[in-house]
């Protein structure tokens, strides 16, 4: 049994002054594997207390101090990429071989942010005025389970690029992610206060985070319902707030495209972390023209999609992350048959060979229509539902016609005509033909999914308010 009894204020671990304990599970027997001592209001106001004495003297440091810290961090963090993938296999369950990139995120993240600062601009001359970038104050990180040791590493190297000091609350259903990690950073002997993490529920440290009026930012990644709880609350006391939050991503397969060819993108895309990702393709839009033709070849190439151990080599989707999450997924599967989608492959219950563990069936549903729940609502789940679309316009109509906006992705041949396609997409990223990240360019979205933007030169950015100073020689 993993016990965690210590979070991290001022430099040093210390015993929580909260006594309430939160279990942790394997998802892939459901089995508690450990324990975890949270937090409370008070742990929380010690931390940012420690983060608020911190920030004058790291607000003042240089860019080249700054780069050290980093580049220190990021050593200490590869160090403990194999300790970290186990952690991630334990209370997480992604697949081995396709979530390794979970391990290997938190290094790349503080890697990019260490690129960024390189080249960033705090000081430029407009017209008479020096506008200087001002770092702006105690920064409250909030990081969700789903990828938890790399948006603390992210959103942190991001802060301290900036000048910021901070508090982060992480999930505290991925505590053995996070002690890896809070170990590591220790290890790059940063500045006492610099940084402070407290495992903690969101209603009480969260919360606390969201009120405290030394806490000048909150970078948030999680639920949209959670996203406008402290948009709400932080207003009065004017937090600047960057928010990421969900996502109902299109997937826009064009007339022209090779469905066999295309067919491995697509299911990347909708399946990304076992389903558990904002950023999941989970519409697809096809063409009403070759629509049987689409649906033969998923269902044939879902068949081959294999949920189960994470540990084994073949799997391709792992557990969900917990029981409540499992109910969620099979309650939006039942909902899909009870709207009237044609169910083409998966459905209710765990794959025939898992009696334990939180596995679902990948699930793929078609002749849906935009408005079906299915269809507008994130599921968080190995969930796929294909809706027909006749021409480009419909399938922009469609694409569009969500509360979300933050990623989408375009098949199709002719390059011209995706360019043209994406242009007109609400989203804040738009990929065409490749899911591959540019860690350089921003990254958020549009209405519900979020406010502002993460990564590169916008990220850093987010910790900072321009200050303008204009001086005349004789007065």
């Amino acid at each position: 049994m993993n016990c965690i009894e210590q979070i991290y204020i001022n430099g040093k671990f210390v015993t929580p002054l909260g006594n309430e304990w939160a279990n942790l599970y394997n998802p892939s027997t459901e089995q508690v594997i450990g324990q975890v001592r949270l937090g409370n209001k008070q742990d929380a106001q010690n931390a940012i207390a420690a983060a608020h004495a911190a920030f004058p003297a790291w607000s003042q440091t240089t860019r080249e101090e700054r780069l050290a810290a980093l580049k220190r961090m990021h050593q200490a963090i590869i160090a403990r990429e194999d300790e970290l993938m186990e952690a991630i296999l334990l209370e997480y369950g992604a697949p081995a071989v396709k979530g390794r990139w979970m391990a290997t995120y938190p290094a790349d993240a503080i890697a990019q942010v260490i690129d960024a600062l390189k080249s960033f601009v705090f000081e430029e001359q407009i017209g008479s005025a020096k506008v200087i970038q001002t770092p702006v104050g105690v920064a409250g990180l909030i990081t969700p389970w789903n990828s938890n040791a790399g948006f603390i590493c992210n959103k942190l190297a991001t802060a301290l690029a900036a000048g910021c000091t901070a508090l982060i609350k992480p999930s505290e259903m991925s505590a053995l992610q996070t002690q890896v990690v809070i170990e590591a950073l220790h290890e790059a002997n940063l500045p006492s206060g610099v940084f402070n993490i407290v495992n903690g529920r969101g209603d009480i440290v969260g919360e606390e985070i969201a009120n405290n009026t030394q806490i000048a930012k909150i970078s948030f990644t999680g639920s949209t319902t959670v996203g406008q709880h402290l948009l709400t609350v932080g207003a009065t006391t004017m937090k600047r707030i960057t928010l990421e939050l969900g996502g109902k991503s299109p997937t826009i397969v064009l007339d022209d495209a090779d469905f066999k060819m295309i067919m491995p993108l697509i299911l990347n895309a909708g399946f990304a972390n076992s389903g558990q990702a904002c950023i999941a393709g989970t519409r697809i839009l096809v063409p009403q023209s070759r629509l049987q033709e689409f649906e033969q070849l998923a269902k044939h190439a879902v068949m081959q999609i294999k949920s189960g151990n994470p540990y084994l080599a073949d799997t391709d989707i792992g557990p969900m992350v917990s029981e409540k999450q499992w109910q969620r997924v099979q309650n939006y599967i039942r909902l899909g048959q009870e709207e009237g989608a044609t169910l083409l492959i998966g459905g209710l219950g765990k794959p025939n060979d898992l009696q334990t563990g939180w596995f679902v069936k990948p699930t793929l549903f078609t002749r849906a229509n935009n408005q079906m729940r299915i269809a507008r609502e994130e599921i968080f789940g190995p969930v796929l539902t294909i809706i027909p679309y006749d021409g480009d316009e419909d399938a922009i109509t469609i694409a569009n016609d969500t509360d979300y906006g933050l990623s989408a992705l375009i098949l199709g041949t002719d390059t011209v005509r995706c360019e043209r396609i994406a242009r007109k997409i609400n989203a804040g990223r738009v990929l065409i033909n490749s899911l591959v990240n540019e860690p350089l360019a921003p990254f958020g979205g549009f209405k519900h999914s979020g406010l502002g933007r993460e990564n590169g030169r916008w990220g850093i950015n987010a910790y900072l308010e321009p200050k303008a100073i204009i001086l005349q020689e004789n007065y």
